[in-house]
């Protein structure tokens, strides 16, 4: 061969060569050039929308919430929130040289072309876990030019994020299983634990997925999962990335998938703090920890569905439920409905925020308004008797629930058997606007209106308020007059600082409170002994019924929690024959067991806050000479009754029993005095009153002093009312000890008159005279004038 005929070989060859290089190597210059003129999907500039994990104090799963505009559960993750084998697996199963290529992986796309050369089909595609990742964010067309669109894509990725934000991205975006996105979802929905706890085996398991997720599904396909797992372990153990013993073991570990989580309702409460969080700036936050604890929530939820038949018979379908620890003002349990996804019964409604009208279960603000504005304690004397009270838009005559009348009651008995006109004239004393300002202090925002809207009326429960606030307030009782907001969701989590403890009542009144509503006796006329109130432990304790009998209502507390229950309709419907203690108490007796199962009751109150006095039974005051019945009362200290009790009187009674003068009685009787609001109730009653049945068998003694008038009196000036009647009249007044006197008005005697010695006299304008004479004796003479017209200054 010629040397021209070899330079020319040579220049054919290098030709030859030059062209195969750039044959190869103008694709991957044409893929990088695509890359850098690719632009990065726009979901890597958002966080993943997660769904909301609603879990309880503990960490246990309440329910899992998908947020407005997302489809499937996505839970994103950081490599140090992972279990450390979680990496090393992915990396074994889907791309060894992950940490070496640029996105796409050089041989293993040889491997690929070259298999698919030789075998004419597809047996490995060759894509990288960045591939994967682009092939997630931007959907493909599975065609050559899709292909080379994605291997462009995952070039742009990783020339922008590092390897580990990579990981992170794939991690949280991937699809691990039919609806799950991400392995923490995974990790939750098949081991019922995070990602950051899984062992070896279970982390082999869960990377298997991406490469066929309904294929690989465990509780579908645990043997083809169980296959593919161990091809995994193996490749881990080729390339190092796990020592010996870990693998075996992890070879021989089961897989054991848990059971689909089960929600435990809480519905209302986690789908409105779901949609509040995802209204935050803190789209990652998915992790939302709550106060309530799982079991008590459980609990809960069946006492409300095992309420609801005798419910029905009432004529309810709704119940909410709600406890609250009053150490921290957790809220442990909400129950917002029996069934949130009862259409029909409008079990979306929430019962816990609902506002409703509480009935008698504000009457201890009402009475605490007067122990603190007025003084009143446990034993002050109160008239349960007919009247009528102006309320806004005309007047009303209440009744209680018996449509009885008890008459004298002392505080203790009036609240305990919650008795509506001690309490109506109690708010009439203090006055609405006091009234309304202690039931602000206690924090019922729902009462908004004035105090004149409401009126007395507030005493039996006008207005409406929501069973969290009621329960609220009566948690402030149980600390002592110490008001906390009720919180729903872990300090940690909370959007502010939690607010301190406020002083809203006096503790050694909420004390007193505290004494009279777990006092059974005290209950007893309006409840009965030993009714659904009355517990093994102490338990301070309160029922409401509405305007209506739409709703009805038991609240109480412990020293530990305090509970509160409603019934009713959530459409407004009446209840029939239903009471705060027969519709909603059942309910209230169960959930206070389940609330205080497992804790020490300790005392309802501090005891040393309050004195022990014995007062008589009837007028509450200390016991006199005459009182027969006597109990023992707590008093505010400093507040105890000074006087002995003037309602008993020894005295002198003929042989019928009659009073009679001290002289010519044959025996003595307890007799009783009444004020004069309770005079007229107490002789329809029939009581031994005093002064009602005197005995004529024993005249008065004689008496010679002079007779006198009584009315008016000595200057009196009298004026005539231009509005009123015609004739405008007055009742002369006298006393005497004489059997007959006469009234001499401007020196005309009148006639004789028997006790009591009175006489009406028209009034007409002038200066008038009056003398009475008794038995030849004359009174001291007086003067009083009648005006016509107003006298001036």
């Amino acid at each position: 061969m010629t040397h021209a005929t070899v330079r020319r070989t040579l220049s054919r060859a290098r030709w030859l060569l030059l062209a195969l290089v750039s044959v190869l190597l103008l694709p991957w210059a044409g893929l990088a050039l695509s890359a850098a003129l690719q632009p990065l999907p726009a979901a890597l500039a958002t966080p993943v929308r997660s769904n909301v994990l609603v879990v309880d104090r503990d960490g246990q799963l309440l329910h899992e919430v998908t947020l407005a505009g997302t489809s499937a559960v996505a839970n994103p993750v950081s490599l140090a929130e992972l279990s450390p084998w979680v990496v090393p697996a992915l990396v074994a199963a889907e791309d060894a040289r992950f940490f070496e290529h640029p996105g796409v992986d050089p041989l293993a796309v040889t491997r690929a072309f070259g298999q698919l050369v030789w075998q004419r089909q597809v047996v490995s595609g060759g894509s990288t876990l960045t591939q994967q990742l682009a092939r997630t964010l931007v959907p493909r067309r599975r065609s050559l030019l899709g292909k080379l669109n994605e291997m462009a894509l995952a070039l742009r990725i990783e020339a922008s994020f590092s390897k580990q934000r990579i990981l992170e991205e794939y991690l949280s975006r991937v699809e691990f299983g039919p609806n799950l996105r991400g392995i923490d979802a995974a990790s939750r929905h098949y081991f019922a634990k995070s990602a950051a706890q899984l062992d070896l085996a279970e982390a082999a398991a869960l990377v298997s997925l991406p490469r066929g997720p309904a294929l690989y599904d465990p509780r579908r396909r645990p043997q083809l999962l169980e296959r593919r797992r161990l091809r995994v372990l193996g490749r881990m153990a080729a390339l190092g990335l796990a020592p010996p013993g870990a693998l075996a073991r992890a070879e021989l570990t089961p897989i054991r998938i848990a059971q689909l989580p089960k929600a435990w309702g809480a519905e209302h409460l986690s789908f409105e703090l779901a949609e509040r969080l995802a209204t935050t700036d803190a789209p990652k936050t998915r992790l939302l920890r709550t106060t309530l604890s799982a079991e008590l929530q459980r609990s809960a939820e069946r006492i409300a569905d095992a309420a609801l038949p005798s419910l029905a018979e009432h004529g309810g379908s709704a119940i909410a439920l709600l406890v609250v620890d009053n150490e921290s003002a957790d809220v442990l349990a909400y129950v917002g409905s029996a069934d949130y996804f009862d259409v029909r019964k409008h079990g979306a409604n929430d019962g816990v925020s609902a506002r409703r009208q509480p009935g008698s279960a504000l009457k201890p603000f009402v009475y605490a308004a007067a122990m603190q504005e007025l003084g009143y304690g446990a034993a002050t004397l109160l008239p349960d008797v007919p009247r009528d009270f102006l309320v806004p838009g005309g007047r009303f005559a209440p009744r209680d629930y018996d449509q009885r009348f008890r008459g004298p009651v002392l505080l203790r008995q009036a609240l305990g058997s919650s008795l509506n006109m001690p309490a109506l004239e109690v708010a009439a004393r203090v006055g609405p606007p006091r009234v309304l300002e202690m039931l602000h202090r206690f924090g019922f925002a729902s009462l908004d209106r004035s105090a004149e809207h409401y009126g007395v009326g507030l005493a039996l429960g006008d207005g409406e308020v929501t069973l969290l606030e009621l329960v609220t307030a009566y948690a402030a009782l149980a600390r002592g007059g110490e008001l906390l907001p009720s919180r729903l969701v872990l300090a940690e989590q909370a959007a502010a600082s939690p607010e301190p403890a406020r002083r809203v009542l006096r503790p050694e009144i909420a004390a007193l409170l505290s004494d009279v509503l777990a006092d059974d006796g005290a209950r007893a006329a309006g409840f009965g002994r030993d009714s659904v109130l009355n517990l093994p432990f102490p338990v301070a304790a309160k029922t409401g019924t509405s305007k209506g009998y739409r709703d009805n209502w038991a609240v109480g507390y412990t020293r530990e929690v305090t509970v509160g229950v409603w019934v009713g309709n959530f459409d407004g419907t009446p209840l029939r024959d239903a009471s705060g203690i027969t519709a909603a108490g059942p309910a209230f007796h169960d959930l206070m067991l389940a609330a205080m199962r497992g804790r020490e009751p300790k005392p309802l109150f501090d005891a040393s806050l309050l004195s022990v006095l014995e007062v008589c039974t009837l007028s509450g005051k200390r016991p006199g000479a005459a009182c027969e019945h006597v109990r023992r009362e707590r008093f505010v200290r400093g507040s105890e009754p000074a006087e002995a009790c003037d309602m008993h009187a020894l005295a002198q009674v003929d042989a019928q029993g009659r009073e009679v003068a001290a002289r010519c009685g044959v025996g003595t009787r307890i007799l009783e005095r009444y004020p004069d609001t309770l005079r007229t109730w107490a002789e329809a009653a029939g009581r031994p009153l005093a002064g009602r049945a005197v005995s004529a068998t024993c005249p008065p003694e004689r008496d010679r002093s002079a007779p006198r008038v009584t009315f008016p009196r000595d200057g009196q000036v009298f004026v005539l009312d231009p509005d009123g009647p015609e004739r405008q009249e007055i009742a002369l007044g006298a006393s005497s000890s004489a059997a007959q006197l006469r009234f001499i008005v401007d020196g005309r005697p009148g006639p004789q008159r028997p006790a009591p010695f009175q006489q009406t006299l028209r009034l007409t304008p002038g200066s008038h005279s009056v003398v009475v004479e008794a038995e030849g004796r004359l009174s001291p003479p007086l003067r009083f004038e009648v005006s016509a017209a107003v006298p001036g200054p």
